[in-house]
This record gives structure tokens, C-alpha cells and sequence, in this order.
């Protein structure tokens, strides 16, 4: 199927095939639905291939809203050495996408020479949220008690037990979940930005602004959650009789409306 689509994307250029990585699905995009639907029968007819195009997922994020403290404590003998590391953290909201990580132990309680093995629990687990499995951001985690076993401590179980205090603390923080929005700006002619403008408020839209441009059409700046936008280029095509058009740019993660999360965690459980 690869070997197809790339073939059809050197015949089209307005066609383009790659791998999102994040979400690892097979992206092809085009012109609109009705382009991609021709792409798909021109992959059966020429090459054989029969394919099942589904809307693209978004990539969501999750954060938390409170300060909590947690405790991880990983312990497990098995004869001979054992596995020991106690880590007490406290998860604080921090304005930023990667972890924050600082320590303020106090009297050897945790050695420093296991404070990047609690940091690498730390950011292996983060790469997991506990809403719907999304990278969590915008967090501060701060080292600030603990224990060890002379003996049987060690990196990995220092590792261990910051991943459980990240799974006991993270859940008691107020997650949420974060969507992504983009800034959207169309350019269409004025008998159809009446039209325009009540869709891009029907797809949880914000319009920040309006400018002629002077030849009987007006540029549409507005806010558009990323998962609103997936039909908006045939939509665009048919308010606008083919005249209009519109690029998108990311702009930022906003805090989803809680029936839009609860429909989110729905669909990741059953993924």
C-alpha cells in the first residue's frame, strides 16, 4: 500500500503520504474528502490495493491542576540482593510542556547519585497519561524525601519507585485533558462569510478578526479546535462555491470541555 500511495503522491503533487509519529497512523492528505476519495479508487484500480481511510487522531495532551504529594516506594527481595528505593515527590501545574524537575532532599535521605534515575521514572512516565494514555505536560516534579538500603538499592530501583509515586500522586492532581487549536485563516468572498463565520462558531470556533482585501473578499482570522477541523475544507469549498480558501497553523494546547473529555477517554478505552 505504501509503494502505491507514494506512487500516486509523484503523479499528484497536491497529494502527500508520511507517518505521523506520534500517533502512528499512515496520513494522506489532499485537496478535500472528494480528493482523497478518488486517490482511494485510483489505489484499487491501478495498483490492486484497497483502503479504509478513517479521520486522523489528534494529539491530545494531558496536565494536572493541583499540587499533590506522593509517595513510591519499591521494594522486593528475591534472595541475594534485593530491590529498594523510597521516594517522596511533590507534582505541581508548571508552565511548561517538558517536566520540570527539581529536588530539595535533606540529609542524604535520597543520595544524589540516584536523582537522575528518579528524573528518568519520571519522564519515562509522563510520556503516559492517566486520563487516556496522552503525553502529560506542564508539570514540576520536586524530590524532596526518601530512603535507601545501603545494599540493595539502586538506579533501577530508585527508577521504580519515582514511576509509582507518579502513578499514585498524578491521578489525586485534577488531570485534564488539553486539545490542541488552530489558528485558521480563510479567505472568502462576502456573500458567503455570513456562511463562514456561523460554521467556524458551529465547530467550537472564536473569530478574532476580519479584513478586506480589497477585490470582494474578506480574510477570516479565527481559533479552531484541531479535532473540528476535519471536514472544513469540503465545507469551505461548497459555502464558497469554490472560491474560497484557508491555511491552518498551530497555535496552542486550551483545557477541553468536559463532554469533549469524557468522549476523548471513551474512545481510548477502547483502543
Amino acid at each position: 500500500m505504501a509503494s502505491g500511495l507514494s506512487r500516486l503522491c509523484e503523479e499528484d503533487p497536491s497529494l502527500h503520504f508520511g507517518v505521523n509519529n506520534e500517533t502512528h497512523q499512515q496520513i494522506l492528505s489532499g485537496l478535500g474528502e472528494q480528493h482523497l476519495d478518488v486517490a482511494m479508487a485510483r489505489l484499487k484500480s491501478k495498483f490492486g490495493v484497497e483502503a479504509t481511510l478513517v479521520q486522523p487522531r489528534v494529539a491530545y495532551r494531558e496536565t494536572i491542576t493541583m499540587k499533590v504529594s506522593a509517595q513510591g516506594r519499591h521494594k522486593k527481595q528475591s534472595g541475594g540482593h534485593g530491590q529498594f528505593g523510597d521516594v517522596f515527590i511533590e507534582f505541581e501545574p508548571y508552565d511548561t510542556e517538558e517536566l520540570v524537575f527539581a529536588e530539595r532532599v535533606v540529609g542524604g535521605a535520597v543520595p544524589k547519585n540516584f536523582f537522575p534515575a528518579v528524573e528518568k521514572g519520571l519522564r519515562e512516565s509522563m510520556q503516559k497519561g492517566v486520563l487516556a494514555g496522552y503525553p502529560m505536560v506542564g508539570v514540576k516534579a520536586t524530590l524532596f524525601d526518601g530512603s535507601y538500603h545501603p545494599v540493595d538499592s539502586s538506579e533501577m530501583s530508585f527508577k521504580t519507585a519515582a514511576s509509582l509515586a507518579y502513578k499514585e500522586g498524578i491521578p489525586k492532581a485534577m488531570p485534564v485533558l488539553l486539545e490542541p487549536i488552530l489558528t485558521v485563516t480563510a479567505t472568502v468572498n462576502d456573500e458567503a462569510m455570513g456562511d463562514v463565520i456561523g460554521d467556524i462558531n458551529k465547530r467550537r470556533g472564536r473569530v478574532l478578526g476580519m479584513t478586506p482585501s480589497g477585490d470582494g473578499s474578506q480574510e477570516i482570522m479565527a481559533e479552531v479546535p484541531e479535532s473540528e477541523m476535519s471536514t472544513f475544507s469540503t465545507a469551505m469549498r461548497q459555502m464558497t462555491q469554490g472560491r474560497g480558501s484557508f491555511t491552518t497553523a498551530f497555535a496552542r494546547y486550551d483545557r477541553c470541555p468536559e463532554h469533549i473529555a469524557q468522549k476523548i477517554k471513551a474512545e481510548a478505552s477502547q483502543l
